[in-house]
């Protein structure tokens, strides 16, 4: 797909980390940037830094993205790329012990389905209502494209920690439905495919101390260092761009496999 001002695009968490930097290097082409995120701070002020328009979305909410949707295609009409970065993390075992009492807690559903419900199911529901729209467009690639889905697991998906189920099953899902997904929409031109991130340095991982970040970045094996946003965002043009990328995960990781904890 030839990125210009002729394609619009969403990206879901776009107000900040690999989002923000997503939302950057497509505008940079003359691409017409849709910003889903929460923070309408954040929000309003990345779609002022690159020309865009913001839209307040919860990606678990069906009302909040058919909403979202409907005030972005007015302002930019019909998107032809979805990106989605919209996701939480949460760290909690399956069943651990309370440090004060000694008590056995198993994992709380309700924060258990919380992530699924922003990660799995936000996710999916973006592409479900993102594409619909696509299909009643006209091509615009030689091969019958009509758009590109991208969406973001983590390697988490395939070495998840000790902590890490909820997270792990949500990033897990979505890399699975990529093949499916992309099944079931090649009939219509639509590509799919899924970026798995590894150590990012995102605000996440900022706000961790100076010697946790130090010691997560040495962990990789080479470049030895966090990943960058804007590296996520390179490989997400490089997937609109390539037409032939299609129903595939990738690991964004610098080699590494995470251990147990």
């Amino acid at each position: 797909m030839k990125l210009d001002s002729n394609i619009s695009a969403v990206v879901t968490g776009g107000a900040a980390g690999l989002g923000a930097a997503t939302s950057r290097i497509l505008a940079k082409t003359g691409v017409k940037v849709a910003i889903f995120d929460l923070n309408e701070e954040q929000g309003k002020a990345m779609a002022g830094e690159i020309d865009g328009v913001f839209c307040h979305c919860d990606v678990s909410n069906p009302e909040s993205i058919e909403g979202a949707l409907k005030e972005a295609r007015a302002k930019h009409g019909q998107e032809r790329i979805l990106v989605n970065c919209a996701g939480i993390a949460l760290g909690i075992k399956t069943v651990r012990r309370d440090r004060q009492s000694g008590d056995i807690v198993p994992h709380e559903l309700d924060a258990y389905a919380k992530v699924i419900a922003v990660n799995l199911i936000g996710t999916f529901n973006m592409i479900a209502l993102s594409t619909a729209g696509m299909l009643t467009t006209d091509p615009v690639t030689k091969d019958g494209g009509r758009g590109v889905v991208i969406n973001t697991s983590s390697i988490a998906a395939q070495d998840g920690q000790m902590g890490q189920v909820a997270y792990s099953a949500s990033k897990g899902g979505v890399a699975a439905m990529t093949l499916p997904v992309a099944r079931d929409l090649a009939r219509e031109g639509i590509r799919v495919a899924t970026i798995m991130p590894g150590l990012f340095d995102t605000p996440m991982v900022a706000a961790l101390p100076d010697n946790i970040r130090e010691a997560l970045a040495a962990s990789v094996p080479f470049p030895s260092r966090m990943g960058q946003p804007e590296e996520y965002a390179a490989l997400a043009k490089h997937i609109c761009e390539n037409d032939f990328l299609n129903g595939e995960c990738i690991r964004l990781d610098g080699a590494i496999r995470m251990t147990a904890s």
